[in-house]
């Protein structure tokens, strides 16, 4: 289909508004003077919301990071702006408590948020502080990092909601999309998978129920929701997008990232914002790293020649340029100048022979061609001890795409592995990856075919419906596989692929495999439901739905809303999968709009699963 008009997107600067009037109403709450504590990984999302002139106009005096140690705060009014977690709270008890002790009496404030949990309670009321304090919750659940990107900014979410089982996050997703609806709605088709989603929409639905509806025109009509372990495979593959590979070498945090030294060619850092209203980064986000420092220098000629205009111009011209066009010039050659320097310096670290041999096993491991090179390439990783992280990361994805790891090669692996080349520290962090289904070992004649036959009985069978746990991690083991085949995910090689024009969204990988978290997006919306992908649903082991409901919406096929779709990442999105929606939106003539529970890659995901995360 050829690119169509896409509609345009909603305006999400009215959540920032909302979150900044409710936290201004919070603390004046606690009138008078008082000292401000904001938890570390609340100080950028704070600083997008509020910054410290708007904070200081409503009588916050001093700012403190919570360090977890005795405060030294003079003021008689304390505020303590905190997620709801066990071990913040235990510390405010400590602050409040060492206060009695001195014999000093001053009024106490928490502020949680997005929300207050009730273990939280529980902890105040064990210390013995219940009464002293006062609590609230601020509701701020979405954060819009770009035109086309909310986070709720919870990177906990993934871990305690797929490893540790704890759904206490479910309410919070529900809340976050009830929001949004509030706004954006009322959405008239709701798509999803995944056990979380399917909790998170039934939250959402309640919380419908319990509101007014009125009827007004959406500016949303559609939403996906999709768990993360639906598709792992994408995240733990080396990213080559350059809004990708930025976050996998420097790490975006909260949009803003910090170029060093090597980069501002100078001796010290810069933090940059990345968003739509950097034209230099706007333009070269989605695109594949190998094109990006040819449209670099382009763009570089294109402004010598802005600025060569000034020559043989008389003065009223000279007083028109500098005043119209010279700051944005100015501007503009700054971000340049960084852009450049950012590509040189992961030039250095990507084009070593380590990174393309990396990628080639990478390719190999989707494909599934010459696996035995690819386990030896990996072997050698391990001994040679490059990175415990990466290390991690490529034996998943083997694990993954190949139904988990040969025995020979896991019983190297369970013995040897982590305890001579990493320590046992790390044995922990591997029956977190087995747990999640991320390590997983081949058991005796279960090779790819057995397996697939016995999938294949599963699948034509009537029952299917009800399988049982056992045959639940079955599944969940031999997927990659056969979805890979069902769907088309890895593309045929060979045609030569063209990166500078992509005719798909494998271009992200590029050209080697189209993203499953993607292809099942785009699919869904193709029919209009999981209509035709009964096979597909049941390797991803079902908990798919579909739900279209008018509420007042909509319908008509080609309005507006109905094509701007609602992506709903529980457990986290990277990048890669932002940069292949925007090109099957342009491809479609949709918008997608992406709301996640955070930005993960590839380095985070592992990270969460060291048994040493706190």
């Amino acid at each position: 289909m050829s690119e169509r008009d896409s509609p345009e997107l909603p305006d999400f600067s009215v959540l920032k508004r909302l979150a900044r009037d409710q936290l201004i109403y919070l603390l004046e709450q606690l009138p008078g003077k008082k000292d401000l504590f904001i938890e570390a990984d609340l100080m950028s999302p704070l600083d997008r919301i509020a910054n410290v002139s708007t904070l200081k106009q409503h009588e916050v005096d001093k700012l403190y990071k919570v360090e977890y140690k005795p405060v030294v705060s003079t003021s008689d009014q304390l505020c303590f702006l905190i997620r709801p977690r066990i071990q913040t709270v235990k510390w405010v008890c400590d602050v409040v408590n060492a206060d009695k002790a001195a014999g000093k009496f001053k009024r106490y404030k928490i502020i949680f948020t997005p929300q207050k949990f009730y273990a939280c309670e529980t902890v105040l009321e064990e210390q013995g502080i219940f009464g002293d304090v006062s609590t609230d919750e601020w509701a701020f659940y979405l954060l819009p990092l770009d035109e086309d990107i909310i986070n709720l900014e919870l990177p906990e979410f993934f871990r305690d909601n797929f490893l540790e089982g704890d759904q206490r996050w479910v309410r919070t997703g529900g809340s976050a999309l009830h929001l949004f609806h509030s706004i954006y709605g009322p959405f008239s088709k709701v798509y999803g998978i995944g056990r979380c989603s399917k909790m998170v929409y039934e939250s959402w639905r309640e919380q419908v129920k319990e509101g007014e509806q009125k009827a007004r025109q959406a500016e949303v009509g559609t939403v996906f929701l999709i768990d993360r372990d639906v598709d792992f495979v994408t995240p733990l593959c080396s990213q080559v997008v350059y809004e990708g590979l930025v976050d996998d070498i420097f790490r975006i945090k909260c949009g803003c990232v910090e170029f060093g030294p090597d980069v501002t060619s100078s001796d010290k850092s810069i933090k940059v914002m990345l968003n739509s209203q950097d034209k230099v980064f706007n333009e070269i986000r989605n695109e594949h790293f190998s094109n990006v420092f040819g449209f670099l220098s382009q763009k570089a000629r294109n402004l010598q020649t802005a600025y060569d205009k000034r020559r043989g111009m008389d003065i009223k011209q000279m007083k028109t340029f500098v005043s119209e066009e010279l700051k944005g010039l100015k501007q503009e050659h700054r971000l340049l100048s960084l852009h450049i320097g950012a590509s040189e310096s992961m030039m250095k670290k990507k084009t070593k022979q380590d990174f393309q041999e990396l990628l080639k096993t990478e390719h190999s491991l989707l494909e599934g061609f010459e696996i035995r090179e690819c386990i030896s390439f990996i072997e050698e990783h391990i001994n040679r001890q490059v990175s415990m992280i990466e290390s991690l990361r490529l034996l998943c994805l083997l694990s993954l795409t190949e139904n988990g790891e040969s025995n020979q090669f896991s019983n190297n692996l369970n013995s040897a592995w982590p305890c001579q080349s990493y320590g046992v520290d790390h044995l922990l962090t591997f029956a977190n990856l087995k747990q999640l289904g991320l390590l997983v070992e081949q058991q005796p004649g279960e090779t790819l075919t057995v397996m697939e036959s016995k999938m294949g009985k599963l699948v034509n069978d009537k029952t299917a419906g009800k399988l049982t746990d056992a045959f639940s991690s079955l599944a969940k083991k031999s997927n990659f596989r056969a979805l890979s085949r069902r769907l088309s995910l890895v593309p045929k090689s060979d045609e030569e692929y063209d990166l500078r024009v992509p005719r798909d969204m494998a271009y992200i990988f590029s050209g080697a495999y189209i993203p499953l978290s993607c292809k099942l997006i785009e699919q869904v919306l193709e029919r209009d439901g999981w209509t035709g992908l009964e096979e597909v649903t049941r390797l991803l082991n079902g908990h798919e739905f579909a739900v279209t409901g008018s509420n007042g919406a909509d319908l008509r096929p080609q309005s507006d809303a109905q094509r701007i779709i609602l992506v709903m990442f529980l457990g986290g999105c990277t990048f890669s999968e932002i940069s292949a929606l925007r090109f099957l939106g342009r491809e479609r003539g949709y918008k997608f709009i992406v709301l996640t529970t955070a930005i993960t890659n590839s380095a985070r995901l592992i990270e969460a699963m060291l048994d040493n995360h706190v």
